[in-house]
């Protein structure tokens, strides 16, 4: 999926982390508060434990980058995955917060850095494959949240893309201008 037209790896990642975010800040807000805390089963994460777990993914990641190890000495994983954020106001800073890490870390790249060597849990990587390996690891996670917010909101859920049943109405609404394929 292109979101847009570039031949810059760096302009489709930062493009392609700014579609996930906005997917999950779309679920997040079709919950309610006692939704972002509920799990479907003992072994699932709320939509809160993602969150957490993704900001500290994030600040320890992005923290720094490309220069310093991708896995902070502070950063303790094991933490993320009990203590939910307290309330929604809570969460929804710790989703902007680590959002803000990837933004500021990315944007005053340029396609000359993708070829830097940077390190994550003491691997080598290029900028590029640490940029492919952190999308993909946010897809995931958004993709979660995405699956929990439609499940606990059943029939009341508003579709983030195509409505199902909806697709020949929905490319014809593109091809007039009245849609975005985005």
């Amino acid at each position: 999926m292109a979101v847009e037209f570039t031949t810059s790896c760096l302009v489709d990642a930062i493009t392609l982390f700014r579609y996930y975010k906005k997917l999950g800040d779309g679920a997040i807000a079709q919950l309610s508060d006692q939704q972002l805390f509920a799990v479907l089963d003992p072994e699932m994460n709320s939509v809160a434990i993602i969150v957490k777990h993704m900001n500290g993914n994030m600040r320890s990641r992005w923290q720094g980058f490309p220069d310093a190890d991708g896995e902070s000495p502070s950063r303790n994983r094991d933490g993320e995955f009990v203590d939910p954020p307290a309330s929604r106001t809570e969460l929804m800073a710790h989703w902007e917060d680590g959002w803000r890490f990837v933004f500021n870390a990315l944007e005053p790249l340029s396609d000359a850095d993708l070829s830097r060597r940077v390190t994550i849990r003491g691997e080598g990587h290029s900028v590029t494959q640490a940029i492919h390996r952190q999308l993909a690891h946010y897809a995931y996670h958004v993709g979660q949240i995405v699956f929990l917010a439609k499940h606990l909101q059943s029939a009341a859920w508003n579709s983030l893309s195509v409505p199902r049943n909806r697709s020949t109405e929905f490319n014809k609404l593109v091809e007039e201008g009245k849609a975005s394929q985005r």
